[in-house]
């Protein structure tokens, strides 16, 4: 069958991984970035890691079995008491105010996602935390989903973190769809508000903010369902170049250049490659 544009074709093959029923979203949102809630049932892809053989060397830290980006997202210099759940980190990968402000009251995915630590040292005094302040743009936020929790990690802590990291989950293929329908050839809008409104359902716990636009109210509300859906798991760059947003959402953002990465020099040189446009 040929498909007139590549929204037809993803649609087509969307559906049928929906309808095969293969997986299905879990009630509780924040469990799934959990040691518990690896590989469950919304888990379609993950990459599995683990410290069965800590790795020690700094001077080699791709060699060991760790997922030591967790490290980045943890509160720098965090103490407390033997009561305290999280592990220090370097406070990088900052969610900002303007992500945190985005979600509505009653969705659980704020806080799942953000960790403002002043709230939680108020709310949580006999943790009796200190911390240092992020040394580089902070927020006052941090990446809930991937924040380092003790009993996680063995070894040289940094490097051995035995977080999976979540590449794709089954709401993200919901929302695939919803998109490929919704700006196929012959859009069909009742079939992408059924699977927008299934995320929203769950974040919500009902279906009284569900969605009803369509057209290209609907698109919007789609992109913009998948920036609090997948907040903080690496979609959301992608999303912005994708759909052309980028410069007005990206502070310095240049069209034609940062759409992609610099091809490394060395691979340049060895291979003669031409080097991406602007770089």
């Amino acid at each position: 069958m040929l498909y007139q544009n590549k929204f037809d074709a993803a649609a087509t093959a969307l559906e049928s991984v929906i309808t095969a029923n293969a997986f299905s979203l879990v009630s509780n949102y924040s469990s799934m970035f959990l040691a518990s809630g690896e590989n469950g049932a919304e888990s379609v892809f993950e990459i599995q890691y683990s410290n069965n053989s800590p790795y020690y060397n700094w001077g080699g830290a791709t060699r060991g079995q760790g997922n030591y980006a967790v490290q980045q997202c943890g509160v720098r210099g965090l103490n407390g008491s033997g009561a305290m759940p999280y592990a220090a980190g370097w406070s990088t990968n900052l969610p900002t105010q303007n992500l945190a402000a985005a979600y509505t009251a009653g969705d659980q995915r704020k806080s799942a996602t953000v960790l403002d630590i002043e709230a939680y040292k108020t709310a949580n005094p006999a943790l009796n935390i200190t911390y240092q302040v992020a040394p580089y743009k902070n927020t006052g936020l941090y990446n809930q989903k991937y924040l380092p929790r003790k009993g996680e990690t063995s070894g040289q802590l940094e490097l051995n973190y035995t977080n999976n990291f979540r590449i794709i989950r089954y709401s993200d293929v919901l929302l695939m769809a919803a998109e490929a329908f919704n700006r196929s050839t012959t859009p069909n809008d009742a079939k992408a508000l059924g699977y927008l409104n299934r995320v929203r359902e769950r974040a919500f716990g009902n279906t009284t903010n569900n969605i009803s636009a369509s057209g290209t109210g609907l698109r919007d509300a789609i992109w913009n369902e998948r920036r609090l859906e997948l907040a903080m798991e690496g979609d959301r760059f992608f999303d912005l170049v994708r759909t052309g947003q980028a410069v007005t959402k990206i502070t310095g953002f240049r069209a034609g250049k940062h759409e992609v990465f610099p091809i490394p020099q060395q691979e340049v040189e060895i291979s003669g490659l031409t080097q991406n446009s602007g770089y």
